[in-house]
């Protein structure tokens, strides 16, 4: 092999492990394995390994609800769009679509009709101002401050598989929400 070629095979190397790993720099390392033995077969492997993953069930007015793994530090949207899409008569704007998924985490989708009765659940459960955390929805719970939707989720959960909250102070049994989130929230909830 001429000095010229391995000089090009060496840069398109190079350009292919600073741009990180993806299938799009797969075909630099096939081309470069194919042409030369001086790259390691475990070098996409090492990259794969080093980008973490986590599974997420994405659900409801989906396209094709399922369970989708996804890169670590994946948003919100990237899980929709693997579980093609919302619906038509998804009601996306009950969902953040910015917000980080989580390992585990179970991403549903309203409907519009879904959204629609949990408003007016909600505007009768706050008459006095304070949401009764026995009849809120998932939707009512994301409207309590620090309260995003998978700390809503984990609180709904929650007391499914549970039942009634007997005091307020038992949220804080619930994973994510401990005594910080508990003060910021203590004077907006009733049981």
């Amino acid at each position: 092999m001429n000095r010229k070629r391995k000089v090009f095979l060496v840069i398109i190397f190079c350009m292919g492990v600073l741009c990180g790993c993806g299938s799009r720099n797969n075909v630099y390392l096939e081309k470069i394995q194919t042409e030369t033995s001086e790259v390691p077969q475990t070098e996409e492997k090492d990259c794969q390994e080093e980008m973490g993953s986590c599974m997420v069930y994405v659900c409801g007015a989906v396209e094709n609800p399922g369970v989708y793994e996804l890169p670590e530090n994946s948003r919100v949207y990237e899980a929709v769009a693997m579980a093609g899409g919302m619906t038509e008569d998804a009601g996306m704007e009950a969902v953040n679509q910015a917000e980080f998924v989580t390992d585990g985490q179970m991403l549903r989708i309203p409907t519009m009709e879904e959204m629609a009765a949990a408003q007016e659940e909600s505007e009768s459960n706050v008459d006095d101002g304070l949401l009764d955390i026995n009849r809120a929805s998932v939707a009512d719970f994301m409207t309590l401050p620090g309260i995003g939707q998978s700390k809503a989720e984990a609180l709904f959960q929650y007391r499914e598989a549970h039942g009634r909250f007997s005091s307020i102070e038992e949220i804080m049994n619930v994973d994510g929400i401990k005594e910080g989130v508990f003060n910021k929230i203590k004077d907006s909830i009733k049981v």
